[in-house]
């Protein structure tokens, strides 16, 4: 292939304009189901699959996805993207912000996670509580769905869709060899003072208790604006998208 850059990570594009990249963690492409339609109207808009999750190939080796998403946009041709993450592809995105500012315009975190961030006791025994359960998918899909952050979306039409995308994430989960993810040092939680890039946080307000204070850890520690959305959970992206673009179109043509 000589000097070019192989990518080999599944991504799916739709509409023409300035690039905007959707980032999720232990979900895919289907993630963004509700969100790609209204952003493709004015925006180029990219949808990727994080290696070893939905259609993109199992790691063979630890996986860095700030790397991975520097080969998408090299890949791509895409000088800068406005970045909007979820979840884990939130964390992603705040890395890759801090590691290569001038390739990012915009920013917007849904529910972020954050490296170096502790999670409660709460949290750690419920993980554990879901692993033990394993490899019995629809008992590990049923604990993580019982916990607080999912309430609104359990009750709603989308409850499906994401237990689809909840069993084809562990299955793909389990294809993994003993690999890793690797995260830049120092941690992104000791560098948000240093995030230059214009960052908007959106959260439901029903989301866990650890996820309002990774919210609540942008607030103190940068610019981020946040914005938090009554009665929804941490599938906000799912249960409410008209008010979620409403949002980040406001914020992209500022």
């Amino acid at each position: 292939m000589g000097g070019g850059i192989s990518m080999d990570l599944y991504y799916e594009v739709s509409g023409h304009g300035h690039p905007v990249v959707l980032l999720t963690g232990g979900a895919d492409v289907r993630n963004w189901t509700f969100m790609v339609p209204p952003l493709a109207k004015h925006y180029k808009v990219v949808a990727c699959d994080g290696r070893g999750t939905g259609k993109s190939p199992v790691p063979l080796e630890d996986v860095n996805p700030v790397k991975d998403l520097l080969s998408l946009l090299d890949h791509l041709e895409i000088s800068q993207a406005t970045l909007i993450g979820h979840s884990m592809g939130g964390q992603i995105a705040t890395e890759f912000a801090l590691n290569y500012p001038e390739r990012v315009s915009k920013l917007v975190l849904l529910a972020p996670g954050l490296s170096g961030f502790t999670y409660s006791k709460e949290f750690e025994e419920n993980m554990k509580k879901i692993h033990q359960a394993a490899p019995d998918i629809d008992k590990m899909v049923e604990l993580l769905l019982s916990d607080s952050s999912y309430r609104v979306l359990t009750m709603s039409p989308h409850r499906g869709l994401m237990v689809q995308m909840l069993k084809h994430h562990m299955n793909r989960m389990f294809e993994w060899p003993a690999v890793k993810l690797i995260w830049q040092q120092p941690l992104a939680i000791e560098r948000l003072g240093e995030l230059t890039t214009k960052t908007l946080l959106i959260i439901g307000k029903e989301d866990s208790p650890d996820n309002l204070r990774v919210a609540d850890y942008f607030r103190k520690h940068s610019d981020a604006r946040v914005i938090e959305i009554p009665d929804a959970d941490h599938m906000v992206n799912l249960t409410h998208p008209e008010k979620l673009h409403q949002h980040i179109n406001d914020f992209m043509k500022e």
